[in-house]
């Protein structure tokens, strides 16, 4: 028996796949539609078709064609933009953010996709707050149901597992996902060691204009220059990091500022947080590389939750 074939949906720069490929899945397949992204994760999994294409586009049939069986997993993480606090734009009422926004239906198209895939195993990543109420809970249990799949709702915290940054996510599954803690990981311990190192790729510093290295020299730990609006709350932007402590939660427009200089985290100290290995490189513009950081699975959780599955996968 070969290594299980693994599908990875809404694959982003590869955060959730890479834990699956460390424990020693194959990643058959990845779709993604944004460009740089999917370069992103073609260059590092170079073993693997990375369909750049809308999933609403694509069905099961080709999937298995293009990988030459069933896989036996799909993995995905749908945007949560239509879920989040931080989208300002969120639909009020819950259950409309799961049918009638345009980016919130494409996690019934991760649904569908199981349907025509039928996976052994499924994980499907989101923000908590994709459960927040009672009907939109059962209107996901509904969908699972309907294409034959009992879901199970982890909730878990990165932090809790070595990451040195929070990230508090839903992964939706059929199977039960219970992980080992480990210590906290701080800051300092994530990056401290990229001081003076010219090296590494993404690691270049960004350039800042006089006003901005002044607001950042005045600045504490855990102070910071601005906020943006989320749905009914405001969300700091620009915190100059603790190096003692974990990192808030790394988002897709996060620019955090490094605990000792004036100075933005590189992209490459930024991928750190999110526990990705040095030699996994990003492609496009540093807001695209900084994006693709912020928006992915931990590596370190991707890769607790792979070995899980691993185990389960041997056992059926």
């Amino acid at each position: 028996m070969g290594a299980p074939k693994v599908v990875d949906l809404f694959s982003g720069a590869g955060g959730f796949g890479r834990g699956f490929k460390e424990v020693g899945f194959q990643i058959s397949l990845a779709v993604e539609i944004n460009h740089s992204s999917a370069r992103t994760y073609s260059a590092n999994f170079p073993n693997t078709t990375v369909l750049e294409e809308d999933i609403r586009n694509l069905s099961g049939r080709e999937i298995i064609k293009e990988i030459g069986s069933d896989p036996d997993v799909v993995i995905g993480s749908p945007p949560c933009e239509p879920f989040t606090a931080a989208n300002p734009m969120r639909m009020d009422s819950p259950v409309d953010r799961l049918y009638l926004d345009e980016r919130g239906t494409l996690t019934l198209e991760f649904i569908r996709l199981l349907e025509e895939l039928r996976p052994k195993i499924f994980v499907m990543e989101n923000v908590p707050s994709i459960v927040e109420t009672k009907e939109l809970r059962e209107a996901l249990i509904h969908e699972f149901r309907r294409v034959g799949y009992e879901p199970i709702f982890n909730f878990l915290r990165a932090e809790d597992y070595g990451n040195p940054s929070k990230r508090a996510r839903i992964f939706i599954s059929n199977l039960k996902i219970e992980l080992p803690t480990a210590p906290r990981m701080i800051v300092w311990d994530a990056i401290s060691d990229l001081e003076d190192r010219y090296d590494i790729p993404n690691h270049e510093f960004l350039e800042t204009n006089e006003r901005k290295l002044k607001d950042m020299a005045s600045l504490d730990y855990g102070d910071y220059i601005t906020m943006f609006r989320g749905h009914h709350k405001d969300i700091p932007l620009y915190v100059r990091l603790d190096p003692f402590d974990v990192a808030p939660t790394v988002l897709g427009n996060s620019r955090f500022i490094h605990p000792f200089h004036s100075r933005y985290l590189t992209v490459r100290e930024q991928a750190r947080l999110m526990s990705y290995p040095d030699h996994h490189v990003f492609y496009g513009t540093k807001e695209e590389q900084y994006n693709q950081v912020g928006e992915a699975v931990p590596v370190v959780l991707s890769r607790g939750i792979a070995s899980v599955i691993l185990g389960a996968l041997i056992w059926t």
